[in-house]
Order: C-alpha cells, then structure tokens, then sequence
C-alpha cells in the first residue's frame, strides 16, 4: 500500500515538474519564434494553453505532495494530467493547424480541471476534519 502511494507521488512529481519546464518553453517558444509568424488569434489560443498547463502543473504538484493523506489527491493529479493533454494540447494543436474541429475536444479537458478541483476539495475536506 505505501509503495502505492509512492508511486503516486513520484509519477504526479515528474508529471507535474515536467508540465512546468514545458509550459515554460511553450511560453518562450511562442512569444519568441512564433509571434511573427502566427496570427494576434492563433498566439492567444496558444497562450491559453501554456496558462492553463501551467496552473494545472502546480496543482499536480500540489497533488503529489498530499497523495498519502486521500486517495482523492491522486485522482485530482490524475484528471488534471488528463486535463492537459486535452485542454492545453488540443489548443496547442488548434493555434497550429488551425483546424477547428479540435475546438471541441478542448470543453473534454475544462471537465477533468473542473473534476480535478472538486476532488482536490474533497480531499482537503476529507484529510483535515
């Protein structure tokens, strides 16, 4: 069971410090190489993402930190995993290409930030009472 946890925490920890260096290099990426190529339209999308991946890297962290006190603090890490390959990736993916229909897979990855939060809350709730 301990080992369980560990594993959590280690998996949420690389995730959660490897979507940080990445939001990080999107971010440089985009404000440099790409804003005189891409359009005013396409850089807010794209930085949309990295914002989004970035608070959400955080709370993974955060995530991994408390996965020992409730098995809710790993299902928060996980949805906001999920999160951002669909919500961040998708719009990284829609600045890009520009093919809308991407557009709606992002709404899929909102839902697993929004789930992430409230098990993020149940969690605490459930871990200090």
């Amino acid at each position: 069971m301990q080992n369980d946890k560990i594993s959590w925490m280690r998996l949420l920890g690389i995730l959660g410090s490897f979507g940080l260096f990445l939001g990080v290099a999107l971010g440089a990426f985009g404000a440099h190489a790409l804003k005189s190529h891409w359009s005013e339209a396409s850089l807010a999308i794209f930085e949309t993402g990295v914002r989004y991946q970035m608070y959400h890297s955080i709370a993974i962290l955060i995530a991994a930190v408390m996965v020992d006190r409730s098995p809710f603090f790993q299902a928060a890490g996980a949805l906001y995993a999920a999160g951002i390959v669909l919500f961040c990736f998708s719009l990284y993916l829609l600045a890009w290409s520009g093919i809308r229909w991407l557009g709606a897979i992002t709404p899929l990855g909102g839902l697993c930030f929004l789930a992430g939060h409230i098990m993020l809350l149940v969690a605490f709730w459930k871990s200090y009472r």
